[in-house]
């Protein structure tokens, strides 16, 4: 049952150069990729939310928060998601990590101080609204590496599943899942 507490965000603004076409589009086992996270997201959290480029989104089937910046970085979609949130946890995916389970969204949750994240880095990752000031700082100045950001928070870094933890970034390597 997915939690009251937890937001949910999929982060779907990424540019997708490497890949050639929206990753979000992009399809495994039936599903795309945007379909495919925004199920494991509603599995783990009563609350979701899509956040990117809204105007470039318009085939997906979800209604999309644009992050309001110029900017292509996870930090514009971060922060604008968190900022949105109507819960202090929220567990925030990107679009292109298909194998992701709600066990390993809900350990993140539940380990979140400021921050939570696997030992692969930033994504995915539980924030709280404390780790707010941080990152809109961050963003303000130009500044976009998460996983600079972490140092600046609260984080605790989980040991997680690597075979979960795949991130696609070419076609290939889509096809390699399917």
């Amino acid at each position: 049952m997915a939690r009251p507490d937890l937001t949910g965000i999929l982060l779907v603004g990424g540019a997708s150069s490497r890949f050639g076409s929206p990753k979000a589009l992009a399809r495994l086992k039936g599903e795309s990729l945007a379909e495919r996270a925004w199920r494991v997201i509603g599995e783990t959290c009563a609350h979701r939310l899509a956040v990117g480029k809204a105007e470039e989104l318009v085939e997906l089937e979800l209604a999309v928060l644009d992050d309001g910046t110029e900017v292509r970085t996870a930090m514009a979609g971060l922060v604008a998601g968190v900022r949105a949130a109507t819960t202090d946890v929220s567990v925030v995916v990107p679009v292109d990590m298909p194998l992701l389970t709600p066990a390993l969204l809900l350990e993140l949750a539940d380990a979140c101080a400021d921050a939570a994240v696997p030992q692969t880095g930033p994504l995915p990752g539980a924030y709280s609204k404390r780790a707010l000031p941080v990152l809109e700082r961050r963003l303000a100045e130009g500044r976009f590496a998460l996983r600079e950001a972490l140092d600046e928070l609260d984080t605790k870094r989980l040991e997680l599943n690597d075979s979960l933890l795949v991130n696609v970034n070419t076609k290939d390597e889509l096809r390699r899942l399917g």
